[in-house]
């Protein structure tokens, strides 16, 4: 199996970018992770919310296979403890998933479309985070995830 963080934008934040390297290089003893960051578009103040997420929206989908599993991490996804989302990235495993696709969208969301394409959506917590967190964030609970289902101590519960 292969996962692949789709990301609108590039990670700005030095120590963003470390903590995601240093969870990046443990990740890969156990999966193969890509990160595909989409351009953020330009000269987006004549555009509406609405004209930005469906922009994005068709960038989004133009990286996406048609065998791909995708997983939205969105505020009005389902909220998973980290033993469940080990358990989720096991069934995922088990059922010879291909490709999980996860996604980070834009500052406004994901358009309708990119809904429609979604196998699944996840909210990483009921509080909101900044776009560039978010990938830290979901880089330590998929390592976190790893660790469960190996038994190993990192994950303390």
């Amino acid at each position: 199996m292969k996962i692949t963080l789709l990301l609108v934008g590039k990670t700005e934040e030095a120590y963003l970018r470390e903590g995601i390297s240093i969870y990046l290089n443990r990740l890969r003893h156990y999966v193969r992770l890509d990160f595909v960051e989409i351009t953020e578009l330009k000269n987006t103040r004549s555009l509406t919310q609405q004209q930005q997420k469906t922009k994005e929206g068709e960038l989004i989908l133009r990286k996406l296979l048609p065998t791909d599993q995708v997983i939205l991490l969105d505020e009005k996804g389902v909220q998973l403890t980290s033993p469940q989302f080990s358990e989720f990235i096991d069934k995922k495993q088990l059922g010879s998933a291909g490709n999980l696709v996860f996604i980070v969208g834009g500052p406004y969301g994901f358009d309708e479309a990119v809904y429609r394409r979604a196998n699944d959506k996840m909210s990483l917590s009921k509080l909101t985070f900044s776009h560039q967190m978010v990938r830290l964030f979901f880089v330590e609970q998929l390592y976190r995830a790893f660790t469960i289902l190996r038994g190993e101590p990192y994950h303390h519960a």
